[in-house]
């Protein structure tokens, strides 16, 4: 079940993370793939900081996949940005 909620939550993470994130024309697809990135990522950073990482298919996971979900985004479009200058 581990697995299979982090690439749940890690898709619906993505897709209202592309809506956080002005996505500049990207994607949607992609920004859902970079999602479930951002699940491990959100589970990673918050497990460093003593909280509790992804713990299934919750709110408090899926807030978890969110944040780890706009880490991603932001460092991703600022690298494909930078790339086109």
């Amino acid at each position: 079940m581990g697995l299979l909620a982090i690439i749940v939550l890690g898709l619906i993470a993505g897709w209202i993370a592309s809506l956080i994130v002005d996505n500049a024309g990207k994607g949607p697809l992609v920004d859902m793939v970079l999602g479930i990135i951002g699940a491990l990522v959100g589970g990673s950073i918050f497990s460093a900081l003593g909280a509790a990482p992804i713990t299934g298919f919750n709110l408090y996971s899926l807030f978890v996949a969110v944040i780890g979900s706009v880490v991603v985004l932001v460092v991703y479009h600022a690298i494909s940005g930078r790339r086109r200058l």
